[in-house]
């Protein structure tokens, strides 16, 4: 039996924006698969900060409906990520898509709330994490266009939605593209989670110096991509359009 049959634990954020030093985290969910079926857990936190407009439109979220409804930030924080940490600990792969921006954000929140780190409750590195947006680029890498979920949802044939931009429906999204991934390309399925995770730093960075080198081309100022997997770097908004 291999990774697929799971159980993996999706996990997505809905933010203020693309800083991960900055922005807060507005909406999180975690959904977890297994043999026995799905089972999703969602926030909606307060930020404490006013959502722009700009980001209110992607996800639906408002400062003022965050501020009526929303938990407070500690609480969920902590509680998010004591449940990923458990999960990891178990043995579970966490499956975000573009997770280096969930990840990284979620870790300069709990820092921003005086809370342990995903590598402090570990006390290990952040692994196994699976994301499909590093494994489409080592899969399909001449593959044209643009690689947001959407996308890859037609690509691999997951039905689209109009909710995409929920935590929750992104991950769901997330979870059936790596599924169809994995049966198309069967030699990620056949990989032991260790392996996978390795595989993914090294593609990653293939990707990175790959993207890096074409913005060099183009004659294109700033930081570009960074090269390791999983750790904050300052990045172009959008990497996942262009390979």
């Amino acid at each position: 039996m291999t990774w697929t049959a799971g159980p993996l634990l999706g996990f997505d954020t809905e933010t203020t924006g693309v800083d991960v030093r900055n922005d807060r985290i507005v909406t999180a969910a975690l959904v977890r698969r297994d043999a026995g079926g799905t089972q999703v857990r969602s926030w909606l936190i307060d930020p404490g900060v006013d959502i722009p407009e700009e980001a209110a439109a992607i996800h639906g979220i408002t400062t003022e409906h965050a501020r009526t409804h929303g938990e407070s930030p500690g609480t969920a924080l902590d509680a998010i990520a004591d449940q990923l940490a458990q999960a990891l600990n178990d043995g579970v792969p966490v499956v975000a898509f573009n997770a280096t921006f969930d990840l990284c954000i979620l870790d300069a929140e709990l820092a921003r709330h005086g809370l342990s780190s995903m590598a402090d409750r570990l006390g290990r590195d952040v692994s196994p994490v699976i994301d499909p947006l590093v494994l489409d680029r080592a899969v399909d890498r001449y593959r044209r266009g643009k690689r947001k979920l959407v996308d890859l949802c037609g690509v691999y044939g997951v039905a689209d939605t109009d909710n995409l931009h929920t935590a929750d429906v992104d991950v769901v999204a997330t979870l059936d593209v790596l599924d169809a991934m994995a049966r198309r390309h069967p030699d990620l399925a056949e990989l032991e989670l260790t392996a996978l995770h390795a595989y993914q730093v090294a593609e990653h960075r293939r990707w990175a110096e790959s993207f890096n080198s074409w913005r060099e081309r183009q004659g294109l100022a700033g930081p570009g991509a960074g090269l390791t997997w999983l750790r904050e770097h300052h990045q172009v908004p959008q990497p996942a359009s262009v390979d």
